[in-house]
């Protein structure tokens, strides 16, 4: 690894959002008029319960989806288009490309994650009892896990719609299983000790600690198990990474 090419390829990735407007959008904006459409559906019903109890888990949930469908795509644009191919032939190892895309998105990610939780609490007022900037790390790790598993998913797949269709397999079932819609500990047996290995479901409980508490030691673990998890799938993606596309 050179740290010099990994953020030779960060800012390159960079750029390229950058210059496109509608994925920059989409990465930035998007996820600020999900949570103020949520807001808006429950404004009337319940007193804001209902956005207090759903807002800290969807804080999680869209910066994961979102980053996990662009870099999975992206990634697979990559070498589909032969510029991975072309990237590889200089000095430069898989792990420098895929650590140099985590840092790009990462940054996207602070972004992305710092304008949601600002939104929700500053001005749709998400009842939050800890630390904000505390929330905006763990919206950070969650959408840098999605970044990770996006790399890792894409080479696994030909095209881009092959891309989009591991998300039901990668993301769906996270959503379901994270605490959002039933709590973790009321789950069937066997469906709880399968959440208990999703990260989803950690960023879920670090969110949802931070609602309920001002102690902040288990969203420190929570936090640590997804960048755990984040790691590990940088680690599998640079094992299988191809150059090509078949």
């Amino acid at each position: 690894m050179n740290p010099r090419i990994t953020f030779a390829v960060a800012t390159r990735v960079l750029t390229q959002i950058r210059r496109d407007h509608r994925t920059a959008a989409m990465l930035l904006v998007l996820p600020c008029l999900l949570i103020t459409l949520l807001w808006w559906m429950f404004k009337d019903t319940g007193g804001g319960v209902v956005f207090d109890r759903l807002g800290p888990g969807l804080l999680a949930l869209f910066p994961f989806t979102i980053m996990f469908l662009v870099t999975s795509v992206t990634t697979l644009r990559e070498r589909s288009s032969g510029t991975l191919e072309r990237l590889l032939a200089m000095p430069m190892g898989k792990l420098d490309f895929l650590l140099g895309y985590a840092i790009a998105f990462g940054v996207v990610a602070a972004v992305q994650s710092a304008l949601a939780v600002l939104l929700a609490v500053g001005v749709l007022d998400l009842d939050v009892q800890g630390p904000v900037w505390l929330l905006t790390v763990v919206a950070i790790a969650d959408a840098v896990l999605g970044s990770a598993l996006g790399l890792f998913v894409s080479a696994f797949a030909t095209t881009e719609f092959q891309a989009v269709q591991f998300m039901p397999a990668f993301v769906i079932p996270q959503i379901l299983l994270c605490g959002l819609f039933v709590a973790r500990d009321q789950l069937p047996t066997v469906l709880e000790k399968v959440s208990d290995v999703l990260p989803l479901s950690y960023a879920t409980d670090a969110m949802q600690t931070l609602t309920r508490t001002t102690s902040t030691g288990d969203v420190w673990q929570n936090v640590g198990v997804v960048a755990a998890f984040a790691l590990a799938a940088l680690a599998l993606g640079a094992a299988t990474l191809r150059r090509r596309t078949p």
